[in-house]
C-alpha cells in the first residue's frame, strides 16, 4: 500500500503517530550505531596503541641494562626508564579515561534523546488507546480496514517494548562505563604514587653515593650473590610467563594494608632496603628474627596467609620452598588452584633463582583465547614499573608449578 493510501485510512491522529514512531526509530537505531564506533575513536585508539607499544619498548630497554655491568650509571638509567615507563602507563590510562569521558557524555546524550522519543510515542499511545475496539470497528470501512488499525496498535506497543529494552541496554552500558572511569582514577592514583616513589628512589641513590662510582660499587659489594640470583629469578619468571600465553594486568602499584611501602621499605635496584632492620626485612611478627625481604613476593604471600589463618610463617626460606612447608602446613590438598591458595614457580632450584609465589585470587576461568587462567596478586615482578611492586593479573595456570590450598 502507498503511503498516501495509508494516510487517508489511518486518518490524520494516525499519521502522526506514524510520524513520530519513524522519527524515533531513527533516533534510537542511529545513536547505538555510533556508540559502538563513535567518530573520535580511532584518534584514542591509536594514542592507546602507541603508549602500549611505548611501555613494551621501556621493557625491553630496561632487561638490556640488566644485563649490563652493574654500575652507577646503568642504575641510574635504569630507574630512568621505570620512570618513563610509568608515566607511559599514566599516559595511557589518561586516554583511556578521556576516550571514555566522550564516551559516557554520548551515551547519556542518547539515552535523553531516546526518552524524549519514548515520551511521544507513550502520550500518542494514550490517545489512540482512548479509541475502543467497537468505536474502532464501527469508524472502519470493513473488516479488513479494522484488521489493519488492530495490527498497527500492536506493532507500536511492539516498538514501544523494544525502545524501552534499548534505553535500558543504554543505561547498562553507561553504569559500566562510568565504573570503569572510577577504576582508572584509582590506578591513575596508584601510578602517580609509583612515580613519585622512583624519583624518590633515584635521589636517595645519587644522595647516598654523592654521585660517585667507587661509593656506589661499595655500597652494593656485599650484595652481589643477591643481586645475581634476584636478577636470574626474574628473567626465569618472565621467559616462564611469556612461554604460558603472557599476562593481562588487572592492577599495579601498592596495596592498601600491606605494611610496606616506597616510603619505609626503597627498593635498592632488585633488593629491599629500609623495613624493620635497614637490611629490608619485614619484621612482620617482631616476636621472632624479622625474615623476609620487604616488598618481595615471599613477605606478601606470608602476609595474606597470616590475614587468612593469624598465623604468620617466617621461617619458609625462599619463594620457592613455600610449596613444601605449606603441604606440611596445611596438607597436600587436590594441588589445583583456588582462591586463597599459594601458587608457587620453581624453575632453577639449584642456586639459580629464588623462585616465586603469589596468591590466588580466583578460580580457574576460560579467557577470549580459549586459555585456562586464574587471577593473582603477588609483588616484585617486574611487570614494567620496576621492582617491588604490587600487581594483580590473570596468568595461565601452567605458569606455575604447584598450588596449596592454605586452611585456618
Amino acid at each position: 500500500m502507498k503511503i498516501n493510501n495509508i494516510k487517508s485510512f489511518l486518518g490524520k491522529k494516525t499519521s502522526r503517530i506514524v510520524l513520530i514512531l519513524i522519527t524515533a526509530i531513527i533516533m534510537i537505531t542511529g545513536p547505538i550505531q555510533i556508540m559502538n564506533s563513535p567518530a573520535f575513536a580511532d584518534e584514542y585508539d591509536d594514542r592507546i596503541a602507541a603508549l602500549q607499544k611505548d611501555i613494551e619498548g621501556y621493557r625491553v630497554e630496561s632487561d638490556r641494562l640488566n644485563n649490563e655491568a652493574t654500575t652507577l650509571q646503568v642504575a641510574v638509567n635504569q630507574l630512568v626508564i621505570q620512570k618513563n615507563a610509568i608515566q607511559a602507563q599514566i599516559d595511557l590510562n589518561q586516554a583511556k579515561h578521556d576516550k571514555l569521558v566522550i564516551q559516557i557524555a554520548d551515551t547519556e546524550k542518547k539515552i535523553i534523546d531516546n526518552q524524549d522519543a519514548l515520551g511521544k510515542i507513550i502520550a500518542d499511545l494514550y490517545v489512540d488507546d482512548n479509541i475502543s475496539p467497537i468505536e474502532m470497528l464501527a469508524s472502519s470501512k470493513n473488516i479488513s480496514d479494522y484488521m489493519d488499525k488492530q495490527e498497527y496498535r500492536n506493532s507500536v506497543r511492539s516498538e514501544l517494548k523494544s525502545t524501552i529494552g534499548k534505553v535500558k541496554t543504554l543505561k547498562a552500558t553507561l553504569d559500566t562505563q562510568k565504573t570503569e572511569v572510577t577504576k582508572i582514577l584509582a590506578d591513575q592514583k596508584s601510578q602517580r604514587d609509583t612515580l613519585v616513589s622512583k624519583e624518590a628512589e633515584q635521589q636517595k641513590l645519587l644522595n647516598n653515593t654523592r654521585g660517585d662510582e667507587a661509593a656506589y660499587q661499595g655500597l652494593i659489594a656485599n650484595s652481589q650473590v643477591q643481586i645475581n640470583e634476584a636478577r636470574a629469578t626474574q628473567e626465569l619468571l618472565r621467559n616462564r610467563i611469556q612461554n604460558s600465553g603472557g599476562f593481562t594486568l588487572v592492577d599495579g602499584g601498592s596495596l592498601g594494608d600491606y605494611p610496606w611501602n616506597s616510603s619505609n621499605c626503597p627498593m635498592w635496584g632488585y633488593l629491599s632496603t629500609g623495613g624493620y632492620t635497614i637490611y629490608g626485612q619485614d619484621g612482620y611478627d617482631r616476636s621472632v628474627t624479622p625474615s623476609y625481604g620487604c616488598r618481595q613476593c615471599a613477605s606478601y604471600v606470608a602476609w595474606r596467609i597470616a590475614k587468612k589463618t593469624g598465623v604468620y610463617h617466617w621461617d619458609w626460606g625462599n619463594a620457592k620452598d613455600f610449596t613444601g612447608h605449606a603441604q606440611a602446613t596445611y596438607g597436600v590438598g587436590d594441588g589445583r588452584p583456588h582462591p586463597g591458595s599459594i601458587a608457587v614457580m620453581d624453575p632453577g632450584k639449584a642456586g639459580q633463582s629464588f623462585g616465586h609465589v603469589a596468591w590466588v585470587e580466583s578460580e580457574p576461568t576460560q579467557n577470549s583465547q580459549g586459555q585456562t587462567v586464574i587471577l593473582i596478586s603477588q609483588y616484585n615482578y617486574n611487570y614494567g614499573a620496576g621492582y617491588g611492586m604490587y600487581s594483580q593479573m590473570w596468568l595461565s595456570i601452567h605458569a606455575f608449578d604447584h598450588y596449596v590450598q592454605i586452611v585456618k
